[in-house]
């Protein structure tokens, strides 16, 4: 829609209205680069340009406006490509990609108190709905159907050269922690699938985990390995492929033990060393995430955190589980995305985690891609590439 708007001299000015906000257009409209896909259309992923955001975007003066220095990308930007998930907001053909952001404040409003122009920042990736659990700060955790995430759904992502956000979705990364950039949305996760499991079984009044299983070796489980072995754990973390390789030199550099599942099963490994007391899953393999309840322990938890887009059936012996958990008084936890809090720990985890192992978690960023024009190299790498461990987007120098 066009709306002219008198000015005090010369000709009457055109603007834009776009989705309720107004841009100057033409010579005045401000864009910038930003990798999206069309939800719906598989392998849409494309650059385009967007419109460059407006610290008045966040009312109250509590704005801040963010230059985005490098991206991560995941699985679940690959499984959107796939057109297997995701929405683009109301108004909009498309999404714009990336919900592990790391950047430096460019510019604050006159209400925040938290950052300053400088300061390093990551951002939360969901948003409030209207349930109660969204309105007391806990949105990751909402009792409503549809959800709002960055990069995933019904809001345009972190992978663009500038974003403006809330105060309340803003984390400040210590500068001594910037060569760990986009760890630490996944760090959040894993920092949250932990907490859960203890928040939880506080229903036991008396529960100390001796034993712990971290399936899958990616960034979310080898950052959950981190973190119970901070928390002084007897971990073993198991992923398929025989090492010594980087995975497996990560986990041991965490004092942890690497198993492959090639040549130990997880039924071997319970026979063996005993019944985990805690284990989290984060294979993103629905069939392994079921057969797991079969080795945990009474009284024990079993977290999962992957996301399965697929379609797959897997044969479980029900009858067998259902009378061990009833019996044992096990319990199953879904954990999905964090909140600041859990971004603020993780953040805290990690700082701890540089300082009992030096130099090991910084392993786990290995796949730089320069620059948004190079987004079918990380697409490639995303889908081709089984040693990415973690593939992240350098959008620009600070």
């Amino acid at each position: 829609m066009l709306v002219t708007l008198a000015t005090g001299v010369g000709a009457p000015r055109r603007w834009l209205c776009c989705q309720t906000r107004l841009f100057l257009f033409k010579t005045d409209c401000q864009t910038m680069k930003a990798v999206a896909v069309r939800p719906g259309t598989p392998n849409s992923v494309h650059s385009r340009d967007i419109p460059e955001p407006k610290l008045s975007a966040v009312p109250g003066g509590k704005g801040i406006r963010v230059k985005v220095l490098k991206v991560g990308v995941d699985a679940t930007d690959r499984e959107i490509n796939e057109a297997l998930y995701g929405n683009a907001p109301p108004g909009d053909d498309y999404l714009v990609l990336g919900h592990e952001c790391f950047g430096v404040v460019m510019e604050v409003g006159d209400k925040v108190t938290s950052v300053k122009p400088g300061d390093y920042v990551t951002a939360t990736v969901r948003r409030p709905g209207g349930s109660i659990y969204d309105q007391i700060g806990t949105y990751d955790m909402t009792s409503e159907e549809t959800y709002y995430e960055r990069g995933i759904n019904l809001l345009h992502g972190y992978l663009t050269e500038q974003f403006v956000d809330g105060e309340e979705y803003v984390v400040k990364v210590p500068k001594g922690l910037k060569h760990l950039h986009v760890l630490m949305e996944p760090m959040s996760c894993a920092a949250k699938a932990v907490q859960q499991a203890y928040e939880a079984q506080r229903r036991m009044r008396v529960w100390r985990p001796k034993r712990a299983f971290v399936l899958g070796a990616g960034q979310i489980g080898l950052l959950s390995t981190l973190l119970l072995k901070l928390r002084g754990l007897e971990v073993y973390t198991l992923a398929r492929a025989a090492g010594p390789h980087l995975k497996s030199e990560i986990v041991e550099g965490m004092e942890a033990t690497y198993i492959s599942t090639q040549q130990t099963s997880l039924q071997d490994l319970s026979s063996r060393v005993g019944k985990a007391d805690l284990i989290i899953d984060a294979t993103g393999s629905s069939r392994i995430a079921f057969e797991a309840m079969s080795v945990l322990g009474h009284n024990g938890v079993l977290v999962w955190t992957s996301i399965t887009g697929g379609k797959k059936d897997t044969e479980v012996p029900s009858d067998k589980i259902n009378l061990e958990w009833v019996l044992g008084n096990k319990l199953l936890v879904g954990s999905v995305n964090a909140n600041r809090e859990y971004f603020e720990s993780g953040i805290k985890d990690m700082a701890l985690g540089e300082v009992m192992y030096p130099g090991v978690i910084e392993r786990i960023l290995t796949n730089p891609v320069q620059g948004l024009d190079n987004y079918q190299e990380m697409m490639r790498l995303l889908v081709e590439d089984n040693t990415a461990l973690k593939v992240y987007v350098n959008v620009a120098d600070e």
